[in-house]
């Protein structure tokens, strides 16, 4: 009989590495795109705003998955949605691979983004059945995976595209996610649903969690908007990469990706601190690092010192605020981690998709000069949010940084 996990019993040392291995894997199929623009839109023929549909695609795909299909997970077996998840991504990378317009890319990025979900499924399973001692750790481990995850593939995508065309790399990520699939088959254990329902019921019982926690209310807004800010130099960096001083194709880009890999690692590191340093701490350590990343962005553009400094620091300053507004929001309610995740991981999606739309637009009228000033004003908006919710919102209780 497959193994069941019992919350708060802790997981296996087995488990928790393939949780991180496939997570980060399964994420990464949103970011393949990203230092592939150019390339496709010189295959295709096509405009830069509408080549940065495909970006735009998958992340209100994945909006979409977090809203409608993570709830699922207080409510179904885990297991089984999964592996359905990673049984329809291998379909739709191939779809993209295969596809000869941007139109049939469109619909393929779409399914691509609502079926990468999965990491939102483990991350409240690692919370909840984590020993207590373990769980910030265990969080920081899988956190790391992710973000790694992201990074990472944003180089494998760029040299792949660099030395091969860019519809190879889609052929390798359906095979990822196939063995990505067997051993989930093989491994991953039967986790019991904590709700007993109907959808319906499931969905609306959402709407009670909002109303009752306002830290979750802040958290997600301000994780959203830093989300935003983050995701606006990954979206228009192969634009910027591609233009004088630097003419870089989308292997340089990509290898760009490893400068982040340093700021990732510090999730793994933060994690066993987290309860310590305190929410507030957390972001407000992450939004200054985040300004700081945006300014060497924009005073030393010109030289690929000021570039990979200006990554290093933004990408620390984002696992920093995720990792503290993730894993205090999935304490809250443990038996709704799901829902809470859900709320959580839809806001900070919606917030990266409204960012790339606006430094598409951007990018057109203004050059790097508007997309810096989208990432400004959005982390900034983060900054305001975390500052008023410490010293206002929750002086009647206990303060959020404790």
């Amino acid at each position: 009989m497959r193994t069941r996990l019992e919350e708060n019993q802790g997981i296996s040392t087995l488990l928790l590495w393939l949780i991180t291995i496939t997570t980060g894997l399964s994420v990464a199929n949103l970011y393949y795109s990203q230092p592939l623009l150019e390339l496709i839109r010189q295959d295709l023929n096509v405009s830069v705003v509408e080549v940065n549909n495909i970006s735009i695609c998958s992340q209100l795909g994945y909006a979409l998955g977090l809203f409608f299909i993570i709830p699922l997970g207080d409510m179904v077996n885990r297991r089984l949605i999964i592996l359905l998840n990673f049984g329809i991504l291998a379909f739709s990378l191939l779809f993209v691979a295969f596809s000869p317009s941007i139109g049939l890319i469109l619909v393929a990025s779409l399914i691509t983004g609502l079926c990468s979900v999965t990491p939102q499924l483990f991350l409240p399973l690692v919370s909840q059945f984590s020993e207590p001692k373990n769980k910030s750790r265990n969080m920081g481990i899988v956190l790391s995976g992710l973000l790694v995850g992201i990074l990472l593939s944003r180089v494998l995508s760029g040299v792949i595209g660099g030395f091969w065309e860019w519809r190879s790399m889609y052929y390798i990520a359906a095979f990822i996610m196939i063995v990505c699939f067997a051993l989930l088959y093989r491994f991953f254990p039967v986790v019991l649903p904590s709700f007993k329902g109907r959808y319906r019921d499931l969905m609306g019982s959402m709407i009670q969690i909002v109303q009752e926690e306002p830290k979750l209310r802040f958290a997600s807004v301000k994780a959203g908007f830093a989300f935003g800010s983050f995701l606006t130099l990954w979206a228009m960096l192969s634009f910027k990469m591609a233009q004088e001083p630097f003419y870089a194709g989308g292997a340089i880009v990509g290898l760009l990706g490893l400068c982040g890999v340093s700021g990732a690692m510090i999730a793994s590191v933060l994690g066993k601190y987290t309860d310590r340093i305190g929410p507030f701490r957390m972001n407000l350590l992450g939004e200054i690092l985040m300004i700081s990343g945006w300014s060497c962005l924009y005073f030393f553009q010109a030289s690929y010192l000021g570039m990979i400094l200006g990554i290093i620091v933004l990408d620390m300053g984002m696992q920093s605020i995720q990792l503290g507004n993730q894993t205090a929001v999935l304490k809250l309610r443990p038996n709704a981690a799901s829902r809470l995740n859900t709320i959580f991981m839809t806001t900070f999606f919606v917030g990266g998709t409204l960012a790339t739309v606006l430094a598409g637009f951007c990018w057109r009228a203004w050059g790097w000069t508007g997309v810096v000033s989208v990432g400004f004003v959005f982390i900034l908006i983060s900054f305001v949010l975390n500052s008023y919710q410490n010293r206002s919102v929750f002086k009647k209780n206990k303060p959020f940084n404790h």
